[in-house]
């Protein structure tokens, strides 16, 4: 089987957050594969949506074996293991003890009702974009063709 590079944001911004970034890198490093990098931990303002609470953001690269479908359900139990109970709906977010996203998945794109890769928001989303471009700043967004050091540069 192919091994494969993805590359996961986590974020968390109710309960003990970094302990529950560290528990899902964790469950992410049993169930998907070998963790090869991981961003610093960076505080950030919820975006998208009010809230009191300031979120712990982070990025995982894990390679695997597995499919993109086994990684987004192993991501989504995950979460809900981890404490999440609502997840967002169309424009409507909540607090969340943990948050999940496939970013990108080697150079490969998804466009299904319950998959996109590369995630459809990540060029808009400093949360992401910093810490991705701490680990992988010459990896290259499949969609644009733009490295991720220079996406981080058309947010700032």
């Amino acid at each position: 089987m192919n091994i494969e590079r993805v590359y996961i944001a986590l974020g968390s911004n109710i309960g003990d957050r970094a302990s529950t970034l560290a528990q899902a890198i964790v469950l992410l490093s049993r169930r998907i594969g070998r963790p090869v990098a991981q961003s610093m931990v960076i505080e950030t303002e919820p975006v998208g949506f009010a809230s009191e609470y300031s979120f712990l953001n982070q990025v995982v690269a894990i390679d695997t074996e597995l499919s993109p479908w086994e990684v987004l359900e192993a991501t989504q139990e995950i979460e809900c293991e981890l404490g999440r109970r609502q997840k967002s709906v169309g424009e409507v977010y909540h607090d969340r003890t943990c948050d999940i996203d496939i970013i990108l998945f080697g150079d490969r794109i998804v466009e299904e009702e319950q998959l996109t890769i590369p995630h459809k928001r990540f060029r808009e989303r400093r949360f992401v974009l910093e810490p991705l471009a701490e680990i992988a700043p010459n990896v290259t967004d499949p969609v644009t063709g733009k490295k991720i050091e220079e996406l981080l540069w058309d947010v700032s």
